[in-house]
């Protein structure tokens, strides 16, 4: 790995993923988890208002010790989808979900639905490994959600909320030019805009 933006990536990813674990493995985890997601409804009403029943809302299925938003997905008043994988290098595509759709494993074994029924994402709540206040993630590497922010972006707008606990923050994200910043960020004790 010669690239030091590269390295530098990979050393935070290393050592996030580690805190992250910690923060996962708490005995008040589910505390957290409950006070984030309500924060994360309270930012999409602050957001959209009365507008909220019409948005549609990407959440994701936690994999390995993200934080869960299901709580959150649940709650909200419209209609909910979940990312796909298609392929490499291609954005992600999002198929409806409620909590009762049948699931199945799909490409890097994220939970996705059984039946694909395609939707246009008004929001999304979004994994990370790191986050910083200047509103930048740091994801796994693939690039799928900087290539699909950027997508939504330029068909309208996209509103992108960033879900961690507060561990996962770091000084600084190193950023390139693919980078999507995000407009929030909510963690347990906070929602940072940006």
């Amino acid at each position: 790995m010669t690239n030091p933006l590269a390295r530098d990536k990979h050393a935070m990813r290393a050592k996030i993923a580690q805190a992250r674990e910690k923060a996962f493995q708490a005995a008040d985890r589910h505390n957290h988890v409950r006070a984030a997601c309500e924060r994360v409804c309270d930012v999409l009403s602050d957001h959209y208002g009365t507008m909220l029943k019409d948005v549609v809302l990407s959440g994701y299925m936690p994999m390995r010790s993200e934080i869960d938003p299901l709580p959150a997905m649940s709650a909200h008043i419209g209609p909910v989808c979940v990312p796909v994988i298609v392929g490499r290098g291609r954005p992600l595509e999002f198929h409806r979900w409620s909590p009762e759709v049948p699931m199945m494993e799909g490409a890097f074994k994220a939970r996705i639905p059984q039946q694909r029924d395609p939707m246009h994402p008004h929001a999304l709540i979004v994994p990370m490994l790191a986050f910083d206040t200047s509103g930048y993630r740091l994801g796994y590497g693939g690039g799928f959600y900087d290539r699909t922010l950027e997508a939504l972006r330029a068909d309208g707008s996209v509103f992108a909320i960033g879900f961690a606990f507060d561990v996962q923050q770091v000084a600084r994200v190193p950023v390139e030019a693919t980078d999507q910043r995000l407009d929030v960020i909510v963690t347990p004790s906070r929602a940072l805009h940006f």
